[in-house]
Formats: C-alpha cells, sequence, structure tokens
C-alpha cells in the first residue's frame, strides 16, 4: 500500500512540473509580444493625439507611449492623476 502512494505522489509531483513548465512557456509567449502590439496601438492614434494636443505636445504623448517600458509607467500613472500632457486649448472662445 505504502509502495502505490509513493508512485501516484511521484506522478502528482511530475504532473505539478510539467504544469508550470507549460504555464512559463505560454506566459512568456503571450508576455512577447505585448510591447509590439502597444507599439502598433500607439502608432495607430498618433494622429488623434497630434490633432487634440497639438505638434509638439502630440509627438512628445505619442513618442512616449510607443516606448515600451516608458508607455507603460507612463500610462500607469495617467490612470490615477490624469493626463500628464495637456490638450492645446480650444480655438472657440
Amino acid at each position: 500500500m505504502a509502495a502505490n502512494t509513493k508512485r501516484m505522489g511521484t506522478a502528482k509531483h511530475l504532473t505539478g512540473r510539467a504544469a508550470r513548465y507549460g504555464g512559463l512557456r505560454l506566459a512568456r509567449r503571450l508576455i512577447k509580444p505585448i510591447p509590439i502590439v502597444g507599439t502598433a496601438v500607439a502608432l495607430g492614434f498618433a494622429g488623434y493625439e497630434i490633432r487634440r494636443k497639438g505638434w509638439r505636445n502630440g509627438l512628445i504623448h505619442v513618442g512616449l507611449d510607443v516606448t515600451p517600458v516608458v508607455g507603460t509607467v507612463k500610462d500607469v500613472i495617467e490612470l490615477f492623476t490624469g493626463d500628464l500632457i495637456p490638450d492645446k486649448k480650444s480655438q472657440k472662445g
């Protein structure tokens, strides 16, 4: 009976290790393209941001968003504080 329990424990151990290894590989595969996706989204909204913020501020905003780590940090800060780079003043009076 003890031998059977030992074999079962080994099987669970190997299954757990295999699952962790598979999970780590899957996580790595999912995380790798995120900077590319984020860059593509930032570039897709570049025209909108430049029109909203003006040439200088819009280009600074897009440049920060396109940079992978800096863009992520900026977005997290803006989530709590609002826009760091202000929109241009409206021409309407």
